[in-house]
């Protein structure tokens, strides 16, 4: 009997350390998938569901070694989508369940881009965005100022940047993080000393000038001359005559300016109109924000591109030597 005894204790030892052995080597596999796979976690999921999930997406398949884990520390695991790369333990699944890192969309919106630009650029992320919902919300007067826009549009507000979106993300909630980045933006420039604030009047005006200023100039130290150049003409009363505003009228992004257009009645049109547009012709970056606010001190009223293919500008104090800055241009067209 004692020997029966003793062969059983080492037949449950063994039994024991096998079931270890097993159990850990469960506990340290890795993920079933081959490729990251995006799955979502519904509020109030209970372990046992977030366990069928991903069992389900083909990620983790042993649902006894999910049970055993989550009950050795009773993990918290939250709600979101996430994205769960290949070769996974179990371990780190917990940890970045637990983490509520959600999976994000990286979206790149340039600098100078109209609101009505920017869907082509969400799309390649989100193709299921409605631009007609996106035009919608940001001419909509009660969704500006439910983000504390105190305008009756969004244009101007979008800051370009590269954002993290969610991936569930529609158009309202992307709206409403461009617009935040924005505002977090004018709070910083405004605690900046010796800047053009009190001049301009508000965040509005401020963002409609430095609009016209990315839109006239792609080179970023060249920015805070025409900057000048603006701020000049709008001190004597003198028209800001660019372009860009009559193009953001008729939508007229590229190709030739019409003579009928340069005419138009709008108050948009600088070419006709003196002082500041109503507001911004697109969504400029943080350096043309920064010019506006900070703009060169210059003497010059007249720039004129040199069309010589360094996409830089002539800058001129007097009308005489404008025009003989544009007839060297011209020659440099070839005209």
């Amino acid at each position: 009997m004692k020997r029966f005894f003793c062969i059983l204790l080492i037949f449950l030892v063994v039994l024991a350390v096998f079931a270890g052995i097993q159990g850990k080597k469960r506990l340290n596999a890795v993920s079933s998938n081959t490729e990251t796979v995006l799955l979502e976690i519904p509020k109030g999921s209970s372990a046992a569901k977030v366990s069928q999930i991903l069992k389900e997406k083909g990620v983790w398949q042993d649902g006894l070694a999910f049970k055993v884990r989550n009950k050795m520390d009773k993990p918290s695991l939250k709600a979101g989508w996430y994205e769960i790369p290949p070769q996974q333990t179990l371990e780190q699944i917990f940890a970045l369940l637990e983490s509520g890192k959600n999976a994000v969309r990286r979206v790149t919106i340039p600098e100078g881009r109209a609101s009505w630009e920017i869907p082509a650029y969400l799309k390649k992320a989100f193709p299921d965005l409605n631009e007609e919902r996106w035009n919608n919300l940001v001419q909509d007067p009660r969704f500006a100022q439910s983000l504390g826009v105190e305008a009756s549009s969004l244009e101007g507000y979008l800051l370009p940047d590269t954002y993290p979106f969610p991936i569930d993300a529609n158009e309202e909630t992307i709206l409403k993080q461009m617009v935040a980045a924005n505002l977090k933006f004018r709070d910083e420039m405004k605690e900046k000393p010796d800047s053009k604030w009190a001049t301009l009047g508000n965040w509005h005006r401020v963002l409609t000038l430095a609009s016209v200023v990315e839109e006239e100039t792609g080179k970023p130290d060249e920015r805070f001359l025409i900057a000048g150049v603006f701020h000049n003409r709008l001190e004597i009363g003198m028209p800001l005559g660019a372009d860009p505003t009559v193009r953001f009228i008729f939508r007229n992004l590229t190709g030739p300016i019409y003579k009928s257009q340069l005419n138009s009645d709008s108050p948009y049109n600088t070419r006709k109109f003196k002082g500041l547009m109503p507001g911004p012709i697109s969504n400029p970056g943080r350096k043309a924000i920064e010019a506006a606010l900070f703009p060169a001190n210059t003497k010059a009223l007249y720039f004129v591109a040199k069309d010589d293919g360094s996409g830089t500008h002539f800058f001129s104090s007097t009308l005489s030597d404008h025009n003989k800055y544009k007839d060297v241009a011209a020659k440099n067209r070839g005209e």
